[in-house]
């Protein structure tokens, strides 16, 4: 079973024991959450699709542990001017198990 999922503005396409990264999420390690914005399912020859959502359609997943991207670094200056800046930024992101897809 296949499903496609939005979160926060974002569409991921699924499959049960699938590893996800998504945006961080307030939730301990192996807290569960329920995904009900499913958009589309499709189990061996059907194809169910929302508008814009399937009612009664869930995928359950796992948090597996937070992550952070690797650091980007930003740098500006100003010319002439013996201005510069150095400033880094690492995106905190949330590592999920898809558990469960029910109809």
């Amino acid at each position: 079973m296949v499903a496609i999922f939005e979160d926060r503005g974002k569409q991921y396409k699924v499959k049960k024991d699938d590893v996800l990264v998504i945006d961080k999420i307030e939730k301990n390690e192996n807290d569960t959450i329920e995904f009900d914005k499913v958009l589309l399912l499709t189990e061996d020859n059907d194809t169910k699709i929302g508008t814009p959502y399937l009612k009664d359609a869930k995928v359950t997943a796992t948090v597996v542990k937070a992550v952070r991207d690797k650091k980007i670094i930003v740098f500006k200056f100003k010319r002439r001017k013996n201005y510069k800046r150095t400033k880094g930024h690492k995106q905190p992101y949330t590592l999920i198990k898809i558990e469960g897809i029910t109809a």
